[in-house]
């Protein structure tokens, strides 16, 4: 029962978790192996993050430190031989353009995450400080510093970017 429970969560909510990862990572790619990496986590804990009653929001979580964690290592991509073929078509979170998400691809990891979780999660600066395992001051100059490079990479938008 708890598998058919999980691989239903997985099948409705998995655009938009791609779409979550697509704007953390800046690209389709990573986004994926993000995906896959929390639904290991998280259909291993299925039972206890079912319980607590937001699966979605325990699942970008995850995503968000995988996330720090793959930046800290300095993930290392790999060639393969064949490209795998696409399952699912990643949709945006809501309140996230194409050309927002194309202009966070511009911002270095750090800033990309800040942003994210600031304005798509709607934290505040601590949260982001504590989601990003980082200082408010540090969290804060990763957010700034992120806003005008979006700023700067779309001027025709400005009264759209914070």
């Amino acid at each position: 029962m708890r598998r058919e429970e999980f691989e239903q969560f997985v099948d409705a909510e998995l655009p938009r978790l791609l779409g979550y990862a697509r704007v953390l990572t800046g690209n389709d790619h990573d986004a994926w192996d993000l995906v896959q990496d929390a639904l290991v986590k998280v259909g291993l804990r299925w039972r206890k993050v079912d319980r607590q009653g937001n699966p979605a929001a325990y699942t970008r979580t995850t995503m968000v430190r995988l996330n720090i964690d793959r930046l800290r290592r300095g993930a290392r991509e790999s060639v393969v031989e064949a490209v795998p073929d696409a399952g699912a078509v990643p949709s945006l979170p809501d309140g996230v353009e194409p050309w927002l998400a194309a202009a966070l691809g511009s911002l270095t990891p750090r800033q990309r995450t800040a942003v994210v979780l600031r304005y798509v999660d709607d934290l505040s600066l601590i949260g982001v400080a504590e989601r990003m395992g980082c200082s408010v001051g540090t969290a804060k100059s990763h957010l700034s510093r992120g806003v005008q490079r979006l700023r700067d990479v779309a001027p025709d938008r400005q009264e759209e970017i914070p």
